[in-house]
């Protein structure tokens, strides 16, 4: 899909808690250092290994340009950006990106963290908050969050691709993607296997907003980007980008044009399609990567390695 397949990749490295800090490591935050810039030249050690395999990628894979961040115990490793934004135009750590399915990964927080304010079940059957969902009484939250509901995913959909090549800027509603999901008969039962789906999180992020009486942007900021200082980190109801930005390109369509302001309504639940930098990036891995937002049950249950068919076909 348009998503994946582009020329200019955006590569998040992120190593986050994994590294051992050395001794004597002083964070970001002690050093008073707050904006996302290139780490200080020139780079020694694991800091110029790791722009090596950057800037190797960046020449493999005919890339207009890389960006990655990877920490170490709280201490920057390496920050940099390599290649050009736009012709002419170097790309820079603080240039803001699409940032995807990092959007999901917030609303499953926002989910463990409702089950454990008791306000929501992980097995409470959609139904429960979206009535009129087809198959409701049989696919859970659980199954949202984790793909086993087996939903259609509305991008595998030929008569949905031809749509959305053809009209790029086109603003998709959240019914209009799940007609097309409605339109196919479900993969298998639910909860008897896995299979990623977009369905699943555009209804996700409904029953959230059911589930709180919230609305998805507002309860995100709330209970994620906000605690996690995430300020560089957005949701935008329209394609705009905030400034500084990362342009794309593409040669999807069967030209090569850029694509940065394509619609991206499509692409998951609206308040969950967020922009980012690499530094709010790196920071939400290493929070979501160690339940930081989270109870400690929460977190197992999402580590939890028991996922049905995860793993096989």
């Amino acid at each position: 899909m348009m998503r994946t397949r582009t020329a200019l990749l955006c590569t998040a490295a992120l190593v986050a808690a994994i590294l051992p800090a050395p001794a004597g490591a002083v964070t970001a935050a002690a050093a008073g250092r707050s904006s996302c810039v290139n780490s200080p030249e020139p780079p020694q050690g694991r800091a110029r290994q790791v722009l090596d395999a950057a800037e190797r990628a960046e020449r493999d894979l005919d890339l207009n340009s890389v960006v990655l961040k990877v920490t170490s115990g709280g201490e920057d490793v390496v920050t940099k950006a390599v290649g050009e934004s736009m012709t002419g135009v170097p790309a820079r750590p603080d240039m803001r990106f699409r940032s995807g399915s990092v959007g999901i990964a917030y609303m499953a927080t926002v989910l463990l963290q409702l089950v454990d304010e008791g306000k929501a079940g992980l097995d409470d059957p959609v139904s429960r908050w979206l009535p009129r969902v087809p198959h409701g009484d049989r696919i859970t939250l659980r199954m949202l969050g984790s793909s086993t509901s087996g939903l259609h995913d509305y991008v595998t959909d030929p008569k949905f691709v031809a749509a959305l090549e053809a009209a790029p800027f086109r603003h998709w509603t959240p019914q209009q993607l799940l007609d097309y999901s409605a339109g196919h008969p479900l993969w298998y039962e639910p909860g008897t296997n896995w299979s990623y789906s977009h369905a699943n999180f555009v209804l996700l992020g409904a029953a959230l907003e059911k589930i709180t009486g919230t609305r998805l942007d507002k309860l995100l900021d709330e209970r994620v980007m906000g605690p996690l200082g995430l300020h560089e980190t957005s949701n935008s109801f329209t394609p705009d980008i905030a400034a500084p930005v990362l342009h794309a390109f593409t040669s999807e369509r069967g030209l090569y044009e850029e694509s940065t302001f394509w619609n991206p309504s499509w692409t998951t639940a609206p308040g969950a399609v967020i922009t980012s930098d690499i530094c709010d990036l790196a920071r939400s891995a290493k929070a979501i990567g160690t339940g930081e937002l989270l109870s400690r049950s929460g977190f197992r249950t999402q580590l939890d390695p028991g996922t049905v068919g995860l793993g096989r076909a």
